[in-house]
């Protein structure tokens, strides 16, 4: 890769709008439901699935199930995204955790 295609693919990627908010992983074969919060949502899933993959993925009842059911039986979704109001304003990081907490509760999900 050239130099200059470099610094212009670094800059697009700097440039990039990032969506913060609420995801889930769901386990079908037993029926179990992680529900995680992240600051970008574009970056998550790979994250979650190269540390499960390595079985070093820090939440244990989800490393144990990936491990006794495997990847095929496992779904990534976005539930929920912060608005722009809540993404720019300087409590991020507070109303992401509330939005996680209403989604943990209304889902009756595991808390990752």
């Amino acid at each position: 890769m050239k130099s200059e295609d470099r610094k212009a693919a670094v800059a697009a990627y700097k440039e990039r709008k990032v969506e913060a908010g609420i995801y889930a992983v769901r386990c079908t074969a037993s029926d179990q439901l992680w529900i995680g919060s992240a600051p970008d949502l574009s970056t998550i899933r790979n994250r979650l699935w190269f540390t499960l993959q390595q079985g070093r993925n820090s939440h244990r009842s989800l490393q144990e199930a990936w491990t006794a059911h495997g990847s095929e039986t496992f779904t990534f979704e976005v539930i929920d995204r912060l608005t722009d109001d809540e993404a720019s304003s300087s409590s991020r990081t507070a109303a992401l955790r509330s939005l996680h907490a209403e989604w943990i509760e209304e889902m009756n999900g595991i808390r990752i």
